[in-house]
């Protein structure tokens, strides 16, 4: 490694923003119409008594980190305000050493203490990955460079310490050879509960507001060539539904690709087994079928890692998303035949480099290009958020990200007007100013974010309007 630096947390805190969607989202059998957004601030400092301050943020969404009906979202969300105070605690305990050495010092530690308050493991991740990203921040700012930069020269101090399975891996070299894009496709995608055409929109729910509702008008606002398509579990209810999708898709895209997403609401591989059977039988569904390129996470997650999957991995490629439990997971996954995981800043940014060095070095292993990763996040906001996860997704190699956060809400909902006028200011490559609010700028379905890749710091040169939020 590269001159690394050893740093302490000093302080930390948590702030909370309001964000309303435009309509409600369904997550499998959940519908969300709100959720607050998570910002952390934290101080470190180095041995030298220089200082700096970091920042991160993500939405606290209800209903996909812990699924469980017996839980409200307001009881979802606060198990992630617990999962914060666990990781600070942890953090604010672990002494001094490298960014990466004092994550992995206490990871472990962190998930058990979760576990011990009945958080699984996706909760667990959620807090440990917003402080690391703020003090990945921090630490960037500290020495004045991009976080493209610190990674490429593993200023972090990224080691194996966490993926004993890559101990013998070149994981510096890897590193250095990461050329981030700064331009990525954006995957749309399509909810179970998505108007497709202006007559799915019944009396009285169109939102009126100027902003594209129905995937009709979605990709005819954005240009999108890339979809991500969420099934119910359901083979008969989701093979009619794809029929009306792909009317759409066919009709108004030359080319496309697409993703299926299972959001674990099948219960079985069976079950997969059978639509898959159903897509392959319908002439209507051909060229949706030859546009797939993997099914992400069909499977329940207590029973997802619980026996093989080779027999339908043999017919579409398989991601894991909600099982992605811990930095162990996808090595599990492997074993059982699936091939893909997905990267997802709410579940790690060091867990993402290293999954993506493990595809790396399978590939490698076997001479084959079967294990991939992909972006995913839809409900991810713009501003720090956002930039924060596109810089993230572009280190790994993804070129095209799932990204819906702009469609559920209006603008920047919530950001103070000088808060957005700096985002437009400094990233004017990715927003732009649309009926009074600063707006993700989408053209041809794609967005351009060289700015966020090389500013000073984790993706981001704007400081977030702290009063404008409520401490948690």
């Amino acid at each position: 490694m590269t001159g690394t630096i050893e740093i302490r947390l000093e302080e930390a805190a948590v702030f909370e923003r309001s964000v309303r969607f435009r309509f409600p989202f369904r997550f499998g059998a959940a519908r969300v119409e709100a959720a607050p957004q998570a910002f952390v601030r934290v101080r470190i400092s180095d041995g030298a008594g220089r200082g700096a301050i970091g920042r991160a943020a993500e939405m606290m969404m209800p209903k996909w980190f812990d699924k469980s009906p017996a839980l409200s979202p307001d009881d979802n969300v606060e198990q992630l305000r617990t999962s914060l105070r666990l990781a600070i605690n942890a953090y604010s305990d672990a002494g001094g050493g490298t960014a990466f050495a004092l994550h992995a010092a206490i990871e472990g530690e962190h998930h058990r203490r979760a576990a011990g308050q009945r958080l699984p493991g996706l909760v667990a991740s959620y807090g440990l990955a917003l402080i690391d990203r703020a003090i990945i921040d921090a630490v960037c700012r500290l020495e004045g460079m991009s976080a493209v930069d610190a990674v490429r020269s593993n200023r972090l101090g990224i080691d194996a310490a966490t993926a004993p399975d890559l101990r013998d891996f070149d994981l510096n070299g890897y590193l250095a050879s990461l050329t981030p894009a700064a331009m990525m496709a954006v995957r749309h995608t399509i909810g179970l509960a998505d108007a497709l055409t202006a007559a799915d929109i019944t009396e009285g729910a169109r939102v009126g507001d100027g902003l594209p509702q129905t995937l009709q008008e979605v990709i005819a606002a954005y240009g999108h060539r890339h979809f991500k398509i969420k099934v119910s579990g359901r083979p008969v209810e989701d093979t009619e539904r794809l029929i009306r999708i792909a009317e759409v898709l066919d009709l108004e895209t030359e080319s496309y690709v697409a993703t299926l997403d299972g959001n674990e609401q099948f219960e079985s591989g069976e079950i997969v087994a059978d639509l898959l059977d159903r897509i392959a039988a319908e002439p209507r569904l051909a060229r949706l079928r030859s546009s797939i390129l993997f099914f992400e996470q069909p499977i329940a997650r207590a029973e997802a890692l619980s026996r093989s999957v080779a027999g339908i991995s043999g017919r579409i490629p398989l991601e894991i998303d909600e099982s992605d439990a811990d930095i162990g997971s996808f090595v599990d996954a492997r074993a059982l035949g699936y091939a893909g995981i997905s990267t997802k800043s709410c579940k790690g940014f060091y867990r993402s480099l290293l999954n993506s060095a493990r595809t790396a070095k399978w590939n490698d292993e076997e001479r084959t290009d079967r294990y991939f990763m992909s972006a995913e996040d839809l409900t991810t906001q713009s501003g720090l958020a956002l930039q924060q996860d596109l810089v993230l997704a572009a280190l790994v190699g993804a070129t095209h990200v799932e990204r819906n956060g702009h469609h559920y809400v209006d603008g920047m909902a919530g950001a103070p007007q000088e808060e957005q006028a700096a985002y437009l200011h400094d990233h004017g490559d990715l927003y732009h100013m649309a009926n009074g609010r600063a707006r993700l700028a989408i053209r041809g379905g794609r967005v351009a974010f060289a700015s966020a890749l090389a500013a000073k710091g984790l993706g981001s040169a704007v400081e977030p309007d702290w009063s404008a939020m409520t401490r948690s």
